[in-house]
């Protein structure tokens, strides 16, 4: 599985620009290695009651619901399977939103449940007591995590699929099916086991109106205005035309 996401990742992050990058999550591979931000960190997530999920190096060491950065200080974040094993999704996804700059990337990876390995995980669910990586996962759609990027003010760029194989243990029967990564990308894509989304955040930004200086507040208030022109009053004009003819008499 880590094999087939890691090119995804190191194709994306090739691409985009910036100064700080941080990857979260307790994968034991390095997803920024091709990025050309000069500042690339690691966060290692804890679990419930503090232990540390991994013994990989990391320059920190927290939640994932709290990132311990400024608000707008990163140019690209990477979480790599964290929502499916975050106790709170939503908060994670608004601390990402927190945290990330105006037309900033973030790139998910996640497990697919309309996939055989959401079917494989629903089904050790029902018959196993006790779970290991990546089965305990709480696996969320790929169409419910662009609704909640929506809501988040984030426009997903980029969707891809990777693992289309059925997770087999036997490593014979995965060799013989194969064929089934180069049939996927083209025909199953939406069952693939897991799906690849790179989002940017979008921020709606204003246009100022510049003030006409030389246009004065005086002229607009004594502006003239022109004057009203009302009906004819005839009992005026007769007046007037019996005085012309009284001065015209007068010797």
């Amino acid at each position: 599985m880590q094999a087939s996401e890691k090119p995804l990742f190191d194709q994306a992050v090739s691409d985009l620009f910036g100064f700080n990058a941080l990857q979260v999550g307790s994968m034991p591979l390095d997803l920024l290695a091709n990025s050309r931000m000069p500042n690339r960190y690691k966060a290692l997530a804890t679990e419930a009651g503090g232990m540390v999920n991994g013994e990989h190096q990391a320059n920190v060491v927290c939640s994932d619901d709290f990132l311990p950065f400024a608000e707008m200080s990163l140019d690209l974040l990477l979480l790599p399977h964290r929502l499916e094993f975050s106790d709170r999704p939503h908060q994670t996804l608004r601390e990402a939103a927190r945290v990330m700059m105006p037309d900033g990337h973030l790139i998910i990876s996640g497990f697919n449940p309309i996939s055989a390995w959401g079917a494989c995980a629903f089904i050790k669910k029902l018959f196993c007591k006790q779970l290991h990586y990546p089965w305990h996962a709480r696996l969320i759609g790929l169409n419910r995590l662009k609704d909640w990027l929506a809501l988040l003010g984030f426009e997903v760029v980029i969707v891809r699929s990777c693992c289309h194989v059925p997770p087999f243990e036997n490593v014979a029967w995965h060799k013989r099916l194969l064929f089934m990564d180069k049939l996927g990308q083209h025909a199953f894509s939406r069952l693939a086991g897991v799906y690849f989304i790179v989002a940017k955040k979008r921020v709606p930004g204003m246009t100022p109106i510049k003030p006409n200086w030389k246009q004065s507040g005086a002229t607009n208030i004594l502006t003239a205005r022109p004057k009203s022109i009302g009906r004819p009053n005839k009992s005026r004009d007769k007046l007037n035309r019996l005085s012309r003819k009284t001065l015209e008499k007068t010797p």
